[in-house]
């Protein structure tokens, strides 16, 4: 991705996201009154009333901001000086203190979104309002800009916000006792200091940091598969936490939370009484219900360097996110949904694809295939149309396979038309039409602009739970 300038430094932000799931725990714990005043957890001044109309608040739904930042000290100092202090991992953490869901939804820092109107003050100039990298946002008006920006962007309302430097990222996994983490193939890669064999092993903070900021050991080579490398240590962190003794020993719950603490700043609202709430919430989720996903992007037409949120898939998620329903309890109302639901024939494993871009978006092909892959069709091939180039977009199929195109046809976003082409094979061919938006998920056919359900909404993306790695190396 873009900002190779920065990329090329060893930035703390990169990795802050694996760490993120500690500090929602630890800025939780932190309620208790001993902790607060042995650790001394430092505020900013945030003032929502200012950001204009807000999105309505759910009961009984905590949304946290999470920021990672990249704020450097001694011989880096003047780089922050030069650029201002902007976080490379935004996340926004989604708390059901009455149902006990977490979900955690990454916002890439290369995103270029509509970032509204800032008043200038002692932490940025100010900003009169247009299009620009997310995290920009920070150097214009602090935590508080960047609050109104990724709550106006995504329409999910912020209840509080957390600023981490993780400076102390390898304290943070060497105070759980390391993390276990599988890892598919040896990795050798000098820019991030980092050599492991291949096979399921116990990181030490030093390595888990190498692990968390290496780019070349990721299957794309680019920021987005290093964040589901973060989500996965994240995963690894929460499951060392609640594993072990830490929540239950006072002396190992002081370390870790000193080895969070000592960079964490937070919103002048998020008192006691709050993270004492969260904390009770946290200590009872379930981590089969923590769910960690990545807002959907594709690459940014006038800079390719950047991204761009992927519609209406983006809006679909952050709609479910404001909404609560990502952190709905599954089990509620299940009793009779079987009933409800008519058997099919045909599954998405019975489908396989080519899939050709003709909207004139370089790259789109590359974003589509692996969200097809998660609802389980086989996408066989990508690239352009030859020919069939039809204006909208269409599943074209051969004699006796219209279950199966309609069930592709049904898992896009927009629909598609359905047409048989007595020369295709067995393999259907998805050509992306001008009228492309997006891919819903297999059968679902969503409402538009609402996504179905929130379970719904996360099968159509790629997601991590805490509960166990996605990645086995059995």
């Amino acid at each position: 991705m873009s900002t190779a300038a920065v990329a090329a430094k060893m930035t703390l932000g990169k990795w802050a996201a694996c760490a993120m799931t500690g500090v929602v725990i630890a800025g939780s714990l932190v309620g208790y009154g001993f902790y607060q005043d042995v650790l001394g957890i430092q505020t900013a001044h945030v003032d929502p009333d200012g950001w204009g109309d807000r999105p309505a608040q759910v009961d009984g739904v905590n949304n946290i901001l999470l920021l990672g930042t990249d704020e450097r000290a001694g011989e880096d100092a003047a780089y922050n000086d030069l650029n201002g202090i902007r976080p490379d991992v935004l996340v926004v953490v989604s708390i059901d203190v009455d149902q006990g869901g977490v979900t955690m939804v990454n916002l890439p820092r290369d995103t270029m979104v509509d970032i509204p109107p800032c008043d200038p003050g002692e932490e940025g100039e100010g900003w009169a309002g247009g299009v620009d990298q997310i995290n920009h946002a920070m150097t214009y008006g602090g935590m508080d800009c960047q609050g109104n920006t990724v709550e106006t962007v995504t329409g999910i309302h912020l209840d509080h916000l957390v600023l981490v430097d993780f400076a102390g990222f390898e304290q943070i996994v060497d105070s759980v006792g390391g993390i276990e983490m599988c890892v598919p193939e040896a990795i050798d890669d000098p820019k991030a200091h980092l050599t492991l064999d291949a096979g399921t092993q116990r990181l030490n903070g030093e390595q888990a940091l190498g692990l968390a900021r290496s780019r070349d050991s990721t299957e794309t080579g680019s920021d987005l598969g290093r964040i589901e490398n973060q989500q996965r240590m994240m995963g690894a962190i929460l499951r060392e936490v609640t594993s072990g003794d830490i929540l239950t020993s006072p002396g190992n719950l002081a370390g870790f939370l000193d080895s969070v603490t000592d960079s964490l700043v937070t919103d002048d609202q998020f008192n006691n009484a709050k993270m004492a709430e969260l904390a009770a919430a946290m200590r009872e989720v379930d981590l089969g219900r923590m769910n960690m996903v990545t807002a959907p992007v594709m690459d940014y037409q006038p800079n390719p360097d950047k991204v761009e949120l992927m519609e209406p898939d983006a809006s679909e998620l952050f709609s479910a996110v404001a909404a609560g329903e990502l952190t709905e309890d599954p089990e509620e109302g299940s009793d009779d949904s079987d009933s409800s639901e008519e058997e099919s024939e045909v599954e998405p494993s019975d489908v396989s694809l080519t899939l050709l871009n003709n909207t004139g978006i370089d790259g789109l092909g590359a974003q589509v295939e692996p969200l097809l892959a998660a609802e389980g069709f086989g996408v066989v091939g990508t690239g352009n149309p030859e020919l069939r180039a039809p204006e909208a977009t269409t599943v074209y199929h051969g004699a006796g396979l219209d279950q199966e195109a309609e069930l592709l046809a049904s898992a896009l976003s927009g629909g598609a038309e359905i047409v048989e082409e007595p020369t295709l094979g067995d393999d259907l061919e998805l050509v992306m039409g001008a009228d492309w938006s997006g891919v819903s998920g297999a059968g679902g056919g969503g409402d538009e602009g609402s996504g179905g359900s929130g379970g719904d909404v996360l099968d159509g993306l790629e997601t991590n739970s805490a509960a166990a790695d996605k990645v086995s190396c059995d």
